[in-house]
């Protein structure tokens, strides 16, 4: 294998499984469909376990998957031709202090964003003085100036495949949740997925969902060690959630709300795929709900001085820019109703605030249309080339120029 084939990926993990998920399916997506030789460095091997199954936390290096997985560098090591820094997570200095003499190429991955701002700074470099070289700002997006979205080339067929077959719908839900899945209730209901942080309007969604006559199935991953599971399944058992037969299935009035174990990448995008409705929050889940091509919610991650909501609000923004009015409305304010009180974000909103209970209700009744355009968007941009894609050309490109 060529040199040049080698790359190195540096991953900090900050927000439990958002950083570490989204390096993960990239040094997957590298290796098998662009034939590269990965080491992916991580400085918390025992959160990545819960993302990457077979990961052996007390091992220094190991190889899964065809990838090489490493303890965040204590030594010197020989820097690869290409490195990723993903999300400004730094590099290690003694690592750093031989970029120059390997002739290295130096991105860093940033997070994605809507802004009109990622365009212009999307590949510019930043000048290193002291180690005498720059890296250079890779900003995924939304517009073919960007980056590009993180996508496997397979992805929209096998959603589409899975979409089309009832029966590995059902067989799914029945590995998912043996006991609830045996008879037609969880099936034929309208079902949710809930992965949010725990600033999320819960309350308000609870209410706006109590419909009678519309059985929902509310879907939500849970871990007993995390905090934030139990900030949320607190939040959802005081808006008057009661155990319904064990510590897994709990109910309120027409919502049964069922608890399940973190899942696997894989699994994870079977989710959201066989689900009505997602919600889901940082960088890796919200990624996976666009290409699942179903009705969804984004939270951002809190930031100080509301900034998240900038963030937010450009994402919509971008994201309904075609929908039909009605569609696009409930859309905005639902999204952004999610992240913030309506009435703290009136700047932000279409005048019409319906209210948060009443704009939930709106929101089930209006799902296949939004549904419609929802899939129209996400294989609209599934038209554009992926995040994987453009990193290979970017590096190559200044690989020539170095050379």
């Amino acid at each position: 294998m060529s040199a040049r084939k080698h790359w190195d990926i540096f991953c900090r993990i900050v927000d439990n499984y958002g950083d570490i998920g989204i390096c993960w399916r990239l040094s997957q997506q590298l290796a098998h469909e662009h034939k590269l030789q990965l080491r992916l460095f991580i400085d918390d091997l025992a959160i990545a376990a819960h993302i990457i199954a077979s990961l052996d936390s007390t091992q220094t290096s190991q190889i899964i998957d065809g990838i090489e997985i490493c303890c965040w560098p204590q030594s010197t090591i020989k820097p690869a031709p290409v490195v990723i820094e993903a999300f400004g997570c730094g590099l290690p200095e003694a690592y750093a202090q031989q970029l120059q003499d390997q002739h290295s190429v130096w991105i860093n991955l940033e997070y994605l964003s809507a802004e009109s701002w990622v365009s212009d700074f999307h590949g510019t470099p930043s000048p290193q003085p002291a180690l005498g070289l720059s890296k250079y700002f890779f900003f995924p997006g939304f517009f073919n100036d960007s980056g590009g979205l993180l996508r496997e080339h397979n992805l929209i067929a096998a959603r589409n495949a899975f979409l089309s077959e009832q029966t590995t719908q059902a067989e799914f839900w029945q590995h998912l949740l043996p006991d609830a899945a045996t008879g037609a209730a969880l099936i034929d209901s309208i079902k949710i997925s809930l992965f949010c942080y725990p600033q999320a309007c819960i309350a308000a969604l609870c209410a706006g969902l109590a419909q009678p006559g519309k059985a929902i199935s509310l879907i939500l991953p849970f871990k007993a060690e995390l905090t934030t599971s139990n900030l949320i399944l607190a939040e959802l058992k005081s808006s008057g959630f009661r155990a319904r037969c064990n510590d897994q299935v709990f109910e309120l009035g027409n919502i049964q709300l069922y608890l399940i174990p973190f899942l696997s990448q894989p699994d994870y995008d079977h989710l959201l795929w066989a689900c009505d409705l997602n919600f889901v929050r940082g960088e890796d889940s919200w990624i996976r709900a666009i290409w699942a091509g179903k009705p969804f919610v984004w939270q951002p991650y809190l930031q100080d001085d509301a900034v998240h909501l900038n963030k937010l609000s450009a994402f919509i923004e971008v994201f309904s820019a075609n929908a039909p009015a009605d569609v696009q409305h409930l859309m905005q304010a639902s999204h952004l109703a999610w992240s913030a009180d309506l009435e703290q974000a009136t700047d932000n909103i279409v005048s019409a605030n319906p209210g948060s209970i009443v704009l939930w209700q709106d929101v089930i009744d209006q799902l296949p249309a939004i549904q419609a355009y929802t899939t129209e968007r996400a294989d609209t941009l599934a038209g554009q080339a992926d995040l994987a894609t453009k990193l290979v050309i970017f590096s190559e490109n200044l690989r020539n120029i170095k050379v």
